[in-house]
């Protein structure tokens, strides 16, 4: 009998989560610009006689939290963080950075959802849009985009038969289906 490695009854990831520094503008912007759908808002999360923000959350005991909870199309759950705390450091890391992290948004057209992020305030688009030629993931299309308070993101359109696919049963999730399709997102 073969040991089964990982997480007893791991299923999947439930969902991804970022602190940001105004929980309204961000909902606003994954909702408004990204075609996200809010679920719920909750908070302000706080304990105001213990630890349980320290045991729970790794957080400074007088930490506050608000949390919004998103879906970002049929499979993805994003949950975001405003928090209120006396030892909170405020730069993002960057990619390079230990615990820097970007999103990555899969979409039809590069190009076109490019230029749309272009047309909104506070965004970034970080140069064209590329095409990787060569390698596990040749056809990947993708480029990488800065929210207004400095989250990275990036969008990118990776087809069905990429190279690596000959070498490996696994297969990464290619979201076909665009998010307007979905119940609730507009």
């Amino acid at each position: 009998m073969t040991a089964r490695h990982g997480i007893p009854g791991a299923t999947g990831v439930h969902h991804v989560a970022y602190t940001v520094p105004d929980l309204d503008q961000a909902v606003e912007f994954f909702t408004k610009v990204i075609g996200a759908e809010l679920a719920y808002i909750q908070g302000p999360v706080k304990d105001s006689e213990g630890d349980w923000m320290t045991r729970k959350l790794a957080v400074d005991a007088r930490a506050t939290a608000r949390v919004a909870m998103l879906r970002l199309g049929p499979v993805t759950n994003l949950e975001l963080f405003e928090y209120t705390a006396p030892d909170q450091r405020r730069q993002l890391p960057r990619n390079s950075d230990w615990g820097g992290h970007h999103l990555a948004i899969h979409v039809t057209d590069v190009d076109a959802a490019a230029a749309y992020l272009r047309a909104q305030p506070g965004v970034r688009v970080l140069g064209d849009p590329e095409t990787i030629t060569d390698g596990p993931i040749a056809g990947d299309r993708w480029v990488y985009f800065v929210t207004p308070w400095g989250m990275q993101m990036e969008l990118i359109n990776l087809p069905v038969g990429t190279p690596y696919e000959r070498q490996t049963d696994v297969r990464l999730y290619p979201p076909e289906v665009p998010w307007s399709s979905y119940r609730g997102v507009s």
